[in-house]
């Protein structure tokens, strides 16, 4: 009898453990995946707020098709193209205080000078080693990079519009941001106007 009791609580005691173990890792696998899906209708809920607030009418790159105007999916949200030369806009019409947009709309040409689009990929030359806070004050203040005590950013960019935006669609936004494709663009610096 003593043999089969000897037996018997090793065996009882691997089940057990057994069964716990597993009820803790399958929590632990619900909790993962509860993170993990309101993760995603926090990128999906940025996506949505990107497409809305027409993000991508300046942030990237297009070309023409039969319908006009058509973002080029393998640059998106990529800014304006380092490859390409700086456009050539016609000064004479800043001089009346027009503002001329290239092709693609990524870069502008105004009484403030010449302005590109920048890359809001997650890549390092976008806004992949940026902070949540960074994004914030570049959203709601208007600093470049997110930083205090740059230069503003720049027209056509209409952070102004953002200032207001809640917490918690900036938090989507970014976290959208952070979870694209990442795309290696540096952007021309912003150009001021001739004095």
């Amino acid at each position: 009898m003593k043999k089969i009791c000897y037996l018997f609580i090793p065996v009882v005691a691997i089940v057990i453990t057994t069964v716990f173990s597993c009820g803790r890792s399958a929590g632990g696998n619900k909790q993962i995946e509860i993170i993990r899906a309101s993760n995603n209708s926090l990128i999906k809920k940025g996506a949505y707020l990107v497409m809305i607030s027409g993000c991508n009418d300046c942030h990237s790159p297009k070309r023409m098709d039969p319908r006009g105007p058509e973002i080029d999916t393998l640059s998106m949200l990529s800014g304006y193209q380092a490859q390409r030369p700086i456009p050539d806009f016609p000064e004479e019409l800043i001089k009346t205080g027009a503002v001329v947009v290239n092709n693609d709309l990524t870069a502008a040409m105004g009484p403030w000078g010449t302005s590109f689009a920048a890359n809001l990929t997650s890549d390092e030359t976008g806004i992949g080693n940026w902070t949540e806070e960074q994004f914030k004050n570049a959203l709601t203040h208007g600093w470049f990079k997110g930083l205090k005590n740059t230069r503003p950013i720049m027209p056509p960019m209409p952070w102004q519009n953002f200032k207001n935006m809640k917490d918690e669609d900036i938090k989507a936004i970014f976290a959208y941001l952070k979870s694209t494709k990442p795309v290696k663009n540096i952007v021309p610096a912003f150009i001021p106007a001739k004095i």
